[in-house]
């Protein structure tokens, strides 16, 4: 039957190319432009600065060939819940959705909208982040001013547009996607180009590529959890891969597009990452970098470049960006609540596709009016800490789905295989795992990390509650 006789399935939309585009717009938001000041700040070497994009890169990249097997073999709406639905417990997929809902892309995508607030006011200063209705908290991990700023509005409204954008149907969503993901690639090309080539300066040069490029006093193995530590913007920035998964509902050709495009969007971001860094050495030194202000380290690098009209160029190509990044997340994530629905773990209604745009319209606003909830309640450092530790845990148990699967389902069809198994997962599974201890025991993340940690932790009593007096008879949450 076609699609307009059967108001309960998605439309099948998402080409190779859209799918390819989601990755890369999904993981090119804002915190390239960003977190290389906090990382710099924690480093203070332009070496162990590239170590970090260059590891967080590699480990990111040995996630998405890993995740090609599950994905070709469950190319469904819901992505990495249905993963680990399949191949650990019904349990874990809903603590990944419930996580998923509570902090990593609800989080994610305030903290990109608080970033394009924060470049929006590049050209309007009165949008500044001074709260004017609201109050303090400390969850342990120092005060947050929690209420109404103009920035944090402006972000909220960006959220409410691009969700409604997202309801009225996917073939919009997708077409917005991959334009935008091509203007901000083209951004990032641009700065890069720049930067290695007209915009090099001298003193910046000899400062970052001399004898200051390593670490004082040389490389130790006393340096290894700073590194793991500071890799919390970096991943962060190269978080989002996996979101093209929730969305393979979508998709026309789920099973052969979905590995494809992680694998080609993870390297292709991977490269360009490295490159800008590189970029910014060429330009600014180390204390500039660690200095930019409100962290906006590609405007300060333009500016240095061609003055005044810099800041405004890269500030509105970030703001694209940002905005581009925001409606992949805000698409993809709803995908995920809506699979849950399905198998009765979350509200019913978010298991309904709209009558009309076939999008599941109440996923969409019930993750909003949480995101935006976020938005008011913490700076963008701290929504990016409280995310990563949760991603990461999840990235981890999912690779050892992977094993699980080939242990119970040997005969099982997978159309494509992981690259390099057992090892390359392997090694996946042991970084992962060492980067979650690491963020335990550091002074710095463990709070944040501690937190992660409860917020899973609390799905557990909610899922078991949820089965026993909300939805009893489910078929598929045993």
């Amino acid at each position: 039957m076609s699609t307009t006789t059967q108001p309960h399935e998605f439309v099948k939309a998402i080409t190779r190319l859209d799918a390819t585009a989601l990755v890369v717009g999904s993981m090119i938001g804002s915190g390239i432009f960003i977190v290389a000041a906090d990382i710099m700040r924690q480093v203070d070497s332009p070496g162990l600065l590239l170590a970090v994009w260059a590891l967080s890169g590699i480990i990111t990249l040995m996630g998405a060939l890993s995740y090609g097997e599950l994905a070709a073999m469950y190319p469904h709406a819901g992505g990495q819940y249905i993963y680990l639905r399949e191949s650990i417990s019904p349990l874990f997929g809903y603590l990944y959705g419930w996580t998923l809902f509570m902090v990593i892309q609800t989080g994610t995508i305030a903290a990109v909208a608080v970033a394009f607030a924060r470049f929006t006011a590049v050209f309007f200063p009165a949008l500044t982040p001074d709260v004017f209705l609201g109050t303090t908290i400390n969850l342990g991990s120092g005060p947050i001013e929690v209420g109404l700023s103009p920035q944090r509005l402006l972000a909220v409204a960006s959220v409410i547009v691009l969700t409604w954008i997202n309801v009225r149907g996917v073939r919009t969503a997708a077409l917005i996607q991959t334009s935008l993901t091509i203007v901000k690639t083209a951004a990032v090309a641009g700065l890069i180009l720049l930067g290695i080539t007209i915009g090099r300066n001298a003193d910046a040069i000899a400062a970052n590529f001399g004898a200051g490029f390593g670490p004082t006093g040389g490389f130790s193995l006393a340096l290894l959890p700073v590194i793991g530590a500071a890799m919390v913007g970096s991943l962060f920035s190269m978080d989002a891969w996996n979101n093209v998964g929730f969305a393979s509902g979508e998709m026309k050709n789920p099973a052969k597009d979905l590995p494809f495009a992680m694998a080609v969007g993870v390297l292709t971001v991977t490269v360009l990452y490295l490159l800008a860094n590189a970029a910014y050495l060429n330009v600014l030194t180390g204390a500039e970098i660690q200095t930019a202000p409100q962290d906006r380290v590609a405007t300060a690098a333009l500016q240095a470049m061609i003055g005044d009209g810099g800041l405004y160029i890269m500030a509105g190509a970030i703001m694209i960006s940002t905005f581009g990044c925001n409606n992949g997340l805000i698409l993809s994530g709803a995908r995920v609540y809506y699979a849950m629905a399905r198998d009765n773990l979350f509200f019913k209604r978010t298991g309904e596709l709209h009558p009309t745009y076939r999008t599941p319209a109440f996923a969409l606003v019930a993750q909003a009016i949480w995101t935006c909830v976020l938005c008011l309640s913490g700076t963008y450092s701290e929504l990016l800490n409280y995310v990563i530790f949760a991603a990461l845990l999840f990235y981890m148990l999912t690779a050892v789905g992977i094993f699980l699967l080939r242990a119970r389902r040997p005969d099982a069809e997978r159309p494509v295989k992981a690259v390099g198994y057992p090892w390359v997962p392997g090694l996946y599974v042991v970084l992962t795992g060492l980067l979650c201890v690491n963020l335990l025991v550091q002074p710095a993340q463990q709070r944040y990390a501690g937190l992660g940690l409860i917020i899973v932790a609390l799905g557990v009593p909610v899922y078991y509650g949820w089965r026993r007096f909300v939805a009893p008879a489910s078929p598929s949450a045993g």
